[in-house]
């Protein structure tokens, strides 16, 4: 009687096709496609409102030469001149705090890659940006418009504070706001580069702060 042939034993010598999934083994992260990058957003629209926060602060230069006499019905701050000399000291703070983010992330706003040499103007966009970085700049929007309506006030108020006498303080320090002012129209004039328009105005932010902080020892008591 023929003998029935037994089944060939399996070659283990070769090893097979990996594993999608072995006992104990760790998933594999999936690597970033191109779904998961964005169009960076326009830096500019997030860096010329921080610069016109500072303007605005700049601005009390000008009430070195306005020099008007006080009318009867002109309407008066109803802040005390320490409150908004405080306030607007804060808003100084606030903004160099801003310009330093914009310096901590820039390849969305301090000019890394092409966008580097690009100048003054609106539409200018950087390399493709995540998830996490579209977050940051919306934060950081955010923040610059509370901070511009916030400095725009503040300042408003301390040029009210001087023009009613609650502040007396000497021809140079309005100087210094001018000095300070003429950096930033020249920045607007010369349509500087965006490197350069995030590394004059963190140095504008540090200038106004030490000057209003000279204001307030000026502040009649």
């Amino acid at each position: 009687m023929a003998k029935t042939p037994s089944k060939p034993e399996p070659d283990t010598s070769r090893p097979g096709p990996p594993s999608s999934s072995r006992p104990g083994s760790k998933p594999q992260p999936k690597p970033a496609s191109d779904s998961d990058m964005r169009i960076a957003p326009d830096p500019f629209a997030a860096v010329l409102p921080g610069l016109a926060a500072l303007g605005a602060i700049a601005s009390i230069a000008a009430i070195n030469w306005v020099g008007q006499e006080r009318t009867p019905d002109r309407s008066r701050s109803r802040r005390k001149a320490s409150a908004a000399l405080r306030d607007l000291e804060a808003c100084c703070l606030g903004l160099g705090e801003i310009f330093r983010r914009f310096q901590r992330n820039p390849h969305l706003f301090a000019g890394e890659g092409g966008q580097g040499a690009s100048p003054l103007k609106f539409g200018v966009h950087g390399p493709r940006a995540t998830a996490d970085d579209c977050r940051v700049y919306q934060q950081l929007v955010n923040d610059v418009a509370s901070m511009l309506v916030l400095a725009s006030q503040n300042a408003f108020d301390v040029m009210c504070a001087i023009e009613d006498g609650e502040i007396d303080a000497p021809e140079e320090l309005y100087y210094g706001f001018g000095s300070e002012q003429e950096r930033l129209n020249k920045l607007i004039q010369e349509r500087a580069t965006l490197r350069a328009t995030v590394e004059t105005c963190a140095g504008v932010a540090e200038r106004l702060t030490a000057l209003v902080r000279r204001l307030k020892t000026y502040r009649v008591e």
